[in-house]
């Protein structure tokens, strides 16, 4: 009698777990996932949000940790794609976007919420080839242009560093390098993953060694949501435990990363 009173309480404990864990899967469902998909906002050229694979498929951290999380949520992924990062951001704020993996500033949080940091990745500067730019010192000089992204964090960073170079928005990732073959640009400043992207294009191209600042890459989700964070959070931790993050760096040749700090 005793025994079968111990296992009843064992099932029923069971059961118990079980049907609570699949509540609580539902409700933050429902609230990461509200059309039923989960929106992953991306731009193309980052492997922190989109670039191609080996055999032409879609990578990047969001694309990867998107796709780990809608599995884990029962969902499927809706990738979102934007020109530059400022109109991924501008997604996430307004609810039109439920994903994205970026840099997370002090100023993106007044928009958006961020979860712990994944990673950390230095920011630096690539120059064309046959540029006698090689060290970061001799970038700020009255004669040298430094392109960044406009609405990116190295827009409004750089130029308090810098007090003699000057500052070009440009308005995407991907038109870096017609800049360059224009004589446009002496330099072009961002995270170092995105630079070594962009050296693979320009032969001869240099990622300079040193950094100028480090940047933390986080999840970010739309405010009003707080009732998912533990969740996200939770998640955040396990990608890192699993191997998932790892993979996603790998898959999208990820470059340039330091422990997250």
């Amino acid at each position: 009698m005793v025994r079968s009173s111990v296992r009843w309480l064992l099932l029923f404990a069971t059961l118990f777990g079980t049907t609570t864990a699949l509540a609580q899967t539902s409700a933050d469902r429902a609230v990461l996932a509200p059309t039923g998909k989960l929106r992953v906002g991306v731009y193309p050229g980052s492997p922190f949000q989109l670039v191609k694979g080996k055999g032409g498929e879609n990578r990047g951290l969001s694309v990867d940790l998107g796709g780990v999380l809608a599995r884990r949520l029962g969902v499927e992924v809706e990738l979102v794609t934007f020109t530059r990062v400022a109109e991924v951001l501008d997604a996430v704020k307004s609810g039109d976007v439920d994903f994205t993996i970026t840099n997370a500033t002090t100023a993106r949080a007044k928009d958006v919420d961020f979860m712990q940091n994944l990673l950390s990745v230095e920011v630096g500067y690539l120059v064309p080839a046959g540029s006698d730019l090689l060290t970061i010192e001799a970038i700020d000089q009255p004669s040298v242009r430094v392109g960044v992204v406009k609405g990116s964090t190295s827009e409004t960073s750089l130029p308090k560093l810098l007090k003699n170079a000057t500052v070009v928005a440009v308005p995407s990732i991907k038109e870096a390098p017609r800049f360059f073959a224009a004589k446009d640009l002496d330099a072009f400043a961002t995270n170092k993953p995105i630079l070594y992207e962009l050296a693979d294009e320009l032969p001869g191209s240099q990622v300079l060694p040193g950094r100028w600042s480090i940047e933390h890459v986080a999840i970010a989700s739309p405010k009003g949501r707080e009732a998912v964070h533990a969740f996200l959070r939770s998640f955040t931790d396990q990608v890192k435990r699993d191997g998932s993050l790892d993979q996603a760096v790998a898959l999208a040749g990820l470059r340039g990363t330091i422990p997250a700090q």
